[in-house]
């Protein structure tokens, strides 16, 4: 196989790119043999070519630690995850209903609650969400639209089987990067491409903007969307340029618009223009200052009220994050089955809900050997993994349960699959997860592949760049050209 992967240990794990005995996945086939030819220099050389062009690009994102935050150069591995069409057919099936029966209760959930009624999800599980938004209560969202832009996080298990690690319904991140990783690999492997028919990524954009432009308020034909983002010191600002320039439109910080007679503007230097949709980067909290949190300076103030009068659209709506709590994430294949009638596709990972007796003297019995996860937190922030915890954490925790019931979930130490990357001088399995963004306008739209996320800490499940993670570039293959000859 060549030297770089002579010394490869698969582990007691599924790997994406050999089963085991070292046998290689058909569709790695010319994969493995581009890399197994190369020299160490040769590969040093175009990881630097990588990393000059990320570093050129800005291609950052921040990690906070106490009050302050670093700004790093995303770490990109150049051994990319590969999958074949067939698969991934699978995959968009289930995403597509997923999104489907999420939009589903989001509607019912600001509507009538006939989920609630008729017993398939406690209400007050609904009620003490702390992303509901009781506010919204009888309001009809442009479209019925709820998740405009939804980054699902997958992972596999020992079997290879996919399981929904849990949905980001509100500002999900990271598609810059899966973007930016395609130009990286066309630049440094640049006839890869000729040989395996991978699924073009670049049309997101595209996507994203029709998707925008559907909600337009009044059915307005060529309306003015904005990308609404916190500003430069935010970790996500890079993908809110990113993305702004890709589809051609402004970004705009808070200061950037007013409102006036419950329509939204937009300061130029030729005065005020007309906003039609916004895309924001910006959780419901910070939104507007009259509404919400009294002392956020990121938001507009009115732009509420202007929403509620139909002037202006929002991309994701309002509340959408009592849909990704992670409490509310358990009640997800009962809610695809109550909607749909139909069994999920994608199943979740086991879970245990600290809010139910039962299985909170599970979890408190357990505890060493579960993760733990508050419920609306995000970026690998409020988690315990057990078994990688020391007394003190695993105490803290336990008080934090027993405190707090509503506001933790638990689930099995899942040993996520792995891929070769990489590290340490030589290329050794790491775990991954995958983010697919998944659009929702006239019709439901995935970006074929996603962002493959790297633990690139050896025996870390932690992917999130906030706690040391990387990426890939993720391939995915044509049905017809499956295994490459």
């Amino acid at each position: 196989m060549g030297n770089q992967f002579d010394q490869y240990d698969v582990g007691a794990y599924y790997d994406e790119m050999f089963e085991e005995g070292l046998t290689v996945r058909p569709h790695y086939n010319q994969l493995l043999e581009r890399f197994a030819a190369l020299e160490p220099q040769e590969i040093e050389r175009k990881r630097q070519l990588a990393d000059n062009a990320y570093i050129s690009q800005g291609i950052t994102f921040t990690v906070y630690k106490g009050n302050e935050g670093t700004e790093r150069i995303f770490p990109f591995d150049l051994i990319p995850r590969v999958i074949p069409g067939n698969e991934w057919k699978h995959i968009e099936r289930g995403l597509v209903q997923r999104l489907t029966a999420l939009n589903l209760f989001l509607h019912d959930v600001y509507h009538g609650q006939r989920i609630v009624k008729e017993g398939i999800i406690p209400e007050e599980i609904v009620r003490t969400s702390k992303h509901f938004r009781p506010e919204f209560m009888g309001f009809d969202v442009p479209k019925d639209v709820y998740i405009h832009v939804c980054g699902t996080d997958l992972i596999r298990d020992r079997d290879g089987q996919y399981l929904v690690l849990e949905d980001n319904g509100r500002c999900p991140s990271g598609v810059s990067y899966l973007l930016e990783n395609r130009q990286a690999m066309k630049r440094v492997f640049p006839r890869f491409f000729n040989r395996y028919a991978v699924r073009p990524v670049d049309h997101y954009p595209q996507e994203l903007l029709e998707v925008l432009r559907y909600v337009a308020p009044h059915g307005k034909e060529d309306p003015t969307v904005v990308v609404l983002s916190p500003g430069i010191y935010n970790s996500a600002y890079f993908e809110h340029s990113f993305l702004a320039r890709a589809m051609g439109i402004e970004i705009v910080v808070g200061q950037d618009l007013v409102v006036k007679d419950h329509k939204v503007f937009m300061k130029t230097t030729r005065g005020l223009k007309q906003v039609d949709v916004i895309y924001r980067r910006i959780d419901d909290d910070f939104l507007d200052p009259e509404v919400f949190r009294k002392d956020s300076v990121l938001g507009v103030p009115g732009i509420v009220e202007a929403y509620r009068h139909g002037n202006v659209s929002l991309a994701n709506t309002i509340g959408t994050g009592v849909a990704d709590d992670k409490v509310v994430y358990y009640y997800v294949p009962q809610m695809i089955k109550f909607y749909l009638g139909e069994d999920p596709i994608l199943p979740n990972v086991e879970t245990f809900l600290s809010a139910v007796e039962k299985d909170r003297g599970y979890i408190l019995d357990h505890l060493p050997e579960l993760v733990v996860k508050a419920a609306n937190e995000s970026g690998g922030y409020g988690m315990l993994i057990g078994p990688q915890a020391s007394k003190e954490e695993l105490e803290k925790f336990r008080r934090a349960i027993q405190e707090d019931p509503r506001g933790y979930i638990a689930q099995p130490v899942i040993q996520f699959s792995r891929c070769p990357s990489f590290c340490d001088g030589g290329i050794e399995g790491r775990h991954i997860d995958l983010r697919p963004y998944v659009l929702s306008g006239e019709k439901i739209t995935i970006v074929p592949g996603g962002l493959t996320r790297v633990a690139l800490k050896r025996g870390s499940l932690v992917v999130n760049s906030s706690q040391g993670g990387g990426s890939k570039d993720t391939w995915v293959l044509e049905e017809t050209e499956e295994t490459p000859c």
